[in-house]
């Protein structure tokens, strides 16, 4: 039997580009929840039964934080791997599939223009998904963890990043600190 070979990362379906400039962040938004909305409707009108879930996640989902102008958006299917079952049905909609983590609880990233949001599609009881519910939540009901984030993506956006995961990347450690927080 031949061994598994080691990951490779992240598979860019689409190659990603080199950003090599700050991140943009912009005040928040109060069209973004109707935005979330109206895409939130479309994605259960494409994929109907097959939509377990879809959360608005990430910042533009906390009222009140600045946020970089891209929608995350959370769906819970039964197998991502099986993309036949919602890519086809999400690229009727606008969605463009983007990256496979198969190593990272087999994430797919999904893009959308109009508006602009990612869809990040996990599979059923992906701890993940509760991870990033529970993070909005914190943000949502503690301003004080909120004023913290927004302060620590200030100073993470005003630096030039090769890439946007490397930004995404480097907020882990205030992420982990906020999500130990009591209550």
């Amino acid at each position: 039997m031949e061994p598994t070979p080691p990951s490779t990362g992240p598979d860019y379906v689409v190659p990603r580009q080199r950003l090599d400039r700050p991140i943009t962040l912009v005040d928040a938004d109060p069209r973004w929840p109707q935005q979330f909305e109206l895409l939130r409707d479309d994605i259960r009108r494409a994929l109907g039964v097959s939509a377990l879930a879809v959360e608005h996640v990430g910042s533009t989902s906390v009222p009140g934080l600045l946020a970089k102008p891209i929608l995350d958006i959370c769906l819970v299917v039964h197998d991502p791997p099986v993309e036949s079952t919602y890519v086809p049905q999400l690229r009727t909609i606008g969605y463009v599939l983007q990256i496979r983590e198969p190593d990272w609880y087999e994430h797919r990233m999904l893009w959308h223009d109009d508006p602009a949001s990612h869809l990040h599609v996990f599979g059923a009881d992906c701890v993940e998904v509760e991870r990033m519910i529970r993070f909005r939540d914190h943000l949502r009901s503690h301003p004080e963890s909120r004023e913290k984030y927004a302060r620590t993506k200030q100073q993470l956006a005003s630096r030039s990043w090769a890439y946007g995961q490397d930004y995404a990347d480097a907020k882990s450690q205030i992420i982990e600190g906020i999500l130990a927080e009591p209550g």
